[in-house]
């Protein structure tokens, strides 16, 4: 399993199965991605929100490599109309894709598409919980900010291995409550997401790292450079 950080949330999942996932790829307007969207080859896009700095190059994507998009039900609609091979979920609710399972869970966050002439009612923001065909499983919170159902839901009937967690604050999780958030879901490893891309989101991940160190000694906190992939 190999992953690849785009900046801000983007990421590429590689599979033990040579499978690529893309995950909220905002690519050719992110200005912390070095990587030209061209180059990008995916079976299955993952979309937590409707906002451009998630939805990003979705469509460009999925026309070029024929990649099923899997979002939510309002997104999946927009996508289909658009001639895109979508599959539409909602909060809670799982699917069984290419020998993986994927789950959609909550988050707190909007999720109006807002790259739209006139922004359009995008349902509910949400993460993913991707349990690969190993059994091992990694959480993308997507924008969120803290909440009880990571210290039951996700922690207790999920537990996911890996965490993806926004850190940038303003718009979701600061370093403070994400490092609340590690405590509750207690993975093995974290990997801090969704800082410094714009000013209003700029952050230190040391600090971040420093929190969770105290709080949770024994949760590993990779802090990757853009383009840069963890590998287990």
């Amino acid at each position: 399993m190999k992953l690849r950080w785009f900046g801000h949330s983007a990421f590429e999942l590689e599979t033990e199965e040579k499978l690529r996932i893309l995950i909220d790829p905002f690519i050719s307007n992110n200005p912390s991605c070095p990587v030209p969207v061209e180059e990008l080859k995916a079976d299955i896009i993952l979309i937590t929100h409707g906002h451009a700095d998630h939805f990003g190059d979705t469509m460009e994507i999925a026309n070029r490599t024929g990649a099923v998009v899997i979002g939510n039900h309002e997104t999946s609609v927009y996508l289909s109309k658009q001639g895109f091979e979508t599959i539409g979920m909602n909060i809670g609710g799982s699917i069984n894709i290419y020998n993986l399972k994927i789950t959609m869970t909550n988050a707190q966050h909007s999720s109006d598409m807002d790259f739209i002439e006139e922004v359009g009612a995008g349902g509910s923001a949400a993460g993913y919980i991707i349990q690969l065909e190993n059994g091992k499983k990694i959480y993308h919170a997507g924008d969120t900010g803290l909440f009880g159902d990571m210290k039951t839901i996700i922690a207790e009937i999920y537990k996911p291995d890996i965490a993806l967690l926004p850190i940038g604050d303003t718009y979701t999780m600061g370093p403070e409550t994400a490092a609340i958030a590690v405590e509750w879901i207690n993975p093995q490893t974290v990997i801090p997401i969704h800082y410094n891309t714009f000013p209003v989101i700029k952050q230190d991940p040391e600090d971040f790292a420093q929190r969770v160190a105290a709080q949770n000694p024994e949760v590993k906190v990779v802090i990757l450079e853009t383009n840069q992939s963890y590998q287990e």
